[in-house]
């Protein structure tokens, strides 16, 4: 049996931009069969879905591009040429302050707390967006 593990933090940047780097390591755990199995059913979806839609790309042409293989850089700068959206800097500012919100105080606060919950961290003040719970849930912080 292959191991698994959780994809990259949502923190990690490419080119400046969050989120990225986490959806292509999802794309390539599922692909060698390590992305634990709480993931597979949202693949595609949800952020991965928001960043696609900000970049201009197609999930599934971003998925069948990454599995070509390259690095992180090498993909986002493909993507950008492909969609034709260069990003500059206050895209990726508004970019990265969106997704480092997630579930403070918007329309996700209710998917938030019952995944804060779920993750056993409801008691935990410090926790107040979506990508925290990642973290804790991942074993990143603690």
């Amino acid at each position: 049996m292959t191991p698994t593990q959780p994809p990259a933090s949502a923190y990690v940047e490419t080119q400046g931009v969050r989120y990225f780097a986490r959806m292509l390591s999802k794309i390539r755990l599922f692909a060698a069969g390590q992305l634990r199995e709480d993931f597979h059913e949202n693949l595609g979806k949800g952020m991965d879905d928001w960043i696609c839609d900000f970049l201009g790309i197609d999930y599934a042409d971003l998925r069948e591009r990454a599995l070509k293989g390259g690095s992180d850089d090498e993909i986002l700068a493909w993507v950008q040429s492909t969609s034709g959206r260069t990003l500059r800097p206050i895209d990726v500012r508004v970019w990265n302050a969106f997704i480092s919100k997630v579930g403070w105080n918007d329309e996700l606060a209710k998917r938030f707390a019952f995944r804060k919950a779920e993750a056993g961290l409801q008691d935990r003040a410090e926790v107040k967006t979506m990508i925290e719970v990642f973290e804790y849930d991942e074993g990143r912080k603690s």
